[in-house]
């Protein structure tokens, strides 16, 4: 079989590579394998990490509407379990835009679950 030399491919995935990894620090952005294993984690974290982010922005809506409540005489879990019985379908983020912005709205809201 003949030789094959991987010259102008190799250089070009090297390049790739650590153009990809320019802002890692120490060795993991200067040499070609220690670049390609941290480029694999930093894909897995940023993949993982994009299904947290869901999560998180749920929590805030939450503290977020459990706080513009408080005031008014209701706790979050009584709240939304009294606004699914009246089949209120605003959702977290919407109900936490109104409670941070449109108080006023947000208290006709509440007085409508009351």
């Amino acid at each position: 079989m003949t030789r094959v030399k991987k010259a102008v491919n190799a250089l070009k995935n090297r390049r790739t590579i650590l153009k990809a990894a320019k802002g890692f620090r120490f060795r993991r952005s200067k040499t070609e394998r220690a670049a390609n294993d941290a480029l694999s984690h930093a894909g897995a974290y940023s993949f993982a990490h994009r299904r947290d982010k869901k999560g998180d922005f749920r929590r805030l809506w939450n503290v977020k509407i459990n706080a513009a409540l408080r005031p008014l005489g209701f706790s979050y879990s009584k709240f939304i379990g009294a606004a699914k019985k009246k089949g209120i379908a605003l959702d977290r983020k919407s109900l936490a835009n109104l409670a941070e912005f449109k108080i006023d709205t947000f208290k006709k809201v509440v007085d409508l679950v009351k």
